[in-house]
């Protein structure tokens, strides 16, 4: 059992809360055992390690751990015992959950993603909160899209606060990172999917879209295109898409935050998808 608070590898293993020292070490953190059994589960070829405090084998969180510990056995991954003190010296959140893994990157080349024919992709440029970008890839995920795009100027898909919201979705499709958002455009286009812009000064309303009375743009492969929190959208970006859509508000909101238009979005797109499909 790694009991050493001090020593170099919990060190290290904490170390990688800073984007600087994850970008050198090509490592990145995932805590708990939800987003842990995701990772096994899913990508276990990126797992480096993995570390765990004993829980008692009778209770909830012990039968999860045991679970995920069986799995990560049968997958020959490196596995460490450790005390609570150094489990909470390695983690980033103030009460840890009793697993941590230390993981290689995962992002996919824009070229892969292409060359799967995707009908439906996010795009995020300028998207900064760690907590609404983690949730469009939860969103993403559960809506069925074939992958998440970030620009070059987004926020790093590996800062702990990303990997802890998008709760294991970010094991289970992919991630392109990295990208300039004009050649994410160009080449999404290029690859045969409309643009959609979401902004709040669309000229077009998601619900008439969604009920085909602005033509098949959702019937078709298309990448939804997400701006920053504060700001939306770039006026460049909005003029290099094929439409600009707003998601209506009935009630007294000033506005849906970034996570949840661009949740109602996607399934929106899922939903008119599936029904061409049925047709």
């Amino acid at each position: 059992m790694l009991t050493n608070t001090g020593s170099d590898r919990v060190r290290s293993v904490r170390a990688l809360s800073r984007r600087a020292v994850r970008e050198r070490e090509a490592l990145f953190v995932v805590e708990g055992p939800q987003a842990v059994r995701e990772v096994v589960a899913h990508r276990a070829d990126t797992v480096r390690d993995l570390y765990f405090e004993a829980q008692d084998s009778r209770s909830q969180a012990g039968v999860r751990q045991g679970a995920v510990l069986d799995s990560a056995r049968a997958a020959g991954l490196s596995i460490v015992e450790v005390s609570h003190e150094v489990l909470v010296a390695m983690s980033d959140t103030m009460v840890p959950q009793g697993v941590v893994a230390v993981c290689r990157p995962l992002d996919m080349d824009l070229d892969v993603v292409l060359r799967g024919a995707p009908r439906l992709l996010v795009i995020l440029t300028n998207v900064r909160d760690p907590g609404n970008a983690g949730t469009v890839i939860r969103g993403a995920d559960a809506a069925g899209a074939d992958a998440v795009l970030l620009s070059d100027s987004s926020v790093d898909i590996y800062n702990p606060k990303v990997v802890r919201s998008t709760v294991g979705s970010l094991f289970h499709l992919p991630i392109v990172t990295g990208v300039p958002v004009a050649t994410l455009l160009e080449r999404v286009r290029a690859a045969g999917l409309a643009l959609l812009a979401a902004d709040g000064s669309g000229d077009r309303i998601l619900g008439d879209v969604a009920d085909n009375l602005d033509g098949d743009l959702l019937a078709g492969p298309h990448a939804w295109v997400m701006g920053n929190e504060a700001w939306g959208l770039e006026g460049h970006v909005r003029a290099a898409c094929d439409a600009v859509v707003r998601v209506p508000i009935y009630g007294k909101a000033e506005s849906l935050n970034l996570a949840m238009a661009a949740t109602i979005c996607l399934f929106h797109s899922a939903s008119v998808q599936k029904r061409s499909r049925i047709r």
